[in-house]
This record gives C-alpha cells, structure tokens and sequence, in this order.
C-alpha cells in the first residue's frame, strides 16, 4: 500500500511503501501525485519511505513505476529512497550515474536528513 507523507516541503512528493504495493497503488497514488508535481513546479523531488520489503512489490507495480520514470525522464532533481534494506539503498545511490537527477538512499535512523537533502533546491 502506498500512502501520501503530507510533512513535506511543498516541492517535494512523498510516499510511505507498507505491505503489499500493487500497480493500482502506483495508479491511484503515486502517478497523480508526479503529475501535479511536474504541473505545479516543472520538476520532481521525491521521497520514497519504504517500510516493507522490495519482495512485497508485484509485477504490476514495478512495471507502473517503470513508466512513472519514463513519462517524467527529464523532469526528476532528487530522490530520496530511506530505508533500512542495505542493498536498496546501494542500487539508489548508483542508480544517480544512470539517471537525470540525484538518487540518494538513506536508512530509517535519517528519515529527517533525507527531508533535508531533498529541501535544497538544485
């Protein structure tokens, strides 16, 4: 399930991951809120709490994060990915070299530093 983190600065979107994550998760929450995101500022700073296993993702919403990428390829300025799986917060870190924009993953213990990181406007 995904739901919206409304502590948030303005500019940047947040969703806390728990149980099981669906495409309709993606569709009904995640996508809407990219696309008043690029509306409103032109670009997408987001924060992603993850608080469930990658495993608890289905198929469906892997694929539906794949195109959330995709349509807003050159809009993404940061990410924030915080979560205690090590091997999650790896593959963000290098997904940077990858990708437009900055990818950064952070364990739970620095939920409020990676609000921070994403605060700063690049």
């Amino acid at each position: 399930m995904l739901s919206i983190i409304r502590e948030t600065p303005p500019h940047v979107f947040g969703v806390r991951a728990t149980g099981q994550v669906t495409a309709d998760d993606l569709k009904s929450v995640l996508l809407p809120g990219l696309e008043v995101l690029t509306q409103q500022y032109g670009e997408i700073y987001y924060l992603l709490v993850l608080e469930t296993p990658v495993e608890n993702f289905t198929a469906g919403a892997w694929f539906q994060d794949m195109i959330a990428g995709l349509k807003h390829f050159t809009k993404w300025k940061k990410a924030a990915i915080v979560t205690d799986e090590k091997t999650v917060e790896k593959f963000t870190d290098a997904f940077s070299y990858v990708a437009p924009g900055e990818f950064k993953g952070f364990p739970m213990s620095l939920l409020d530093e990676a609000i921070d990181w994403l605060t700063i406007k690049t």
